[in-house]
């Protein structure tokens, strides 16, 4: 069978290639694939059980059966369309998304604005870069919405998050949460940003005056 896999941020790089075609033996199952990976290539050793796996953009369990012409893809850990949650190559624009979640039901909204600063565990940062697994962080981000939105019924909450590079003070994120109070508006907005910074497949590449490195802890 012929499955084709693809790589992002640091692994990406390490492996020279965004996604390569890989013929294995059928059946076969994800953790053959990874296990077929690891003998070509030492950063799946490195990372270990921190690199996650999706099949046809839905993560997986690694004994699940692969199938002709699934799309694997290989994630590290994260640093963060059409609808309310986008990916955008482009400056974020916060009355924009405002907007998506605005109404005269509202009493209440909060936004959260994530920036480029320039400064970051003791480097001194020229700039970042995003990158993301698109179309699945758009389905990761609509899934924490409707958990945000399952959570406290009364609020609507929106996302935009920024790719490519970004210069200091740029804005990487926009989260804005809407409700006829404040009370749990604050608290889907933090929910959503917090959960999306664990979940969504978006890494963030700091490029400091003393070198440039992929960031994996969250902050």
């Amino acid at each position: 069978m012929l499955v084709t896999v693809k790589f992002f941020g640091a692994v990406r790089e390490a492996v020279g290639a965004d996604s390569l075609a890989i013929e294995l033996e059928s059946p076969a199952s994800l953790a053959g694939l990874r296990a077929e990976l690891a003998r070509r290539y030492s950063v799946f050793a490195a990372y270990g059980a921190r690199l996650r796996a999706a099949v046809n953009q839905e993560f997986a369990s690694e004994d699940q059966e692969l199938r002709d012409r699934d799309e694997v893809a290989f994630l590290p850990p994260v640093s963060g369309g059409a609808g309310r949650c986008t990916i955008s190559a482009t400056p974020l624009d916060v009355e924009a998304v405002v907007k998506r979640v605005n109404g005269p039901d509202v009493g209440g909204i909060v936004t959260f604005l994530g920036a480029v600063r320039n400064e970051a565990r003791g480097h001194d940062i020229d700039h970042l870069e995003y990158e993301a697994y698109a179309e699945m962080a758009e389905r990761e981000l609509d899934k924490i919405v409707c958990e945000a939105e399952a959570h406290w019924p009364d609020v609507r909450v929106a996302v935009a998050h920024r790719v490519g590079r970004l210069e200091i003070g740029a804005l990487a994120v926009v989260v804005v949460a809407a409700a006829p109070h404040r009370g749990e508006a604050f608290e889907a907005c933090r929910y959503t940003i917090d959960t999306l910074k664990t979940r969504v497949p978006i890494w963030k590449k700091e490029f400091a005056s003393d070198g440039a490195y992929w960031v994996d802890d969250h902050a």
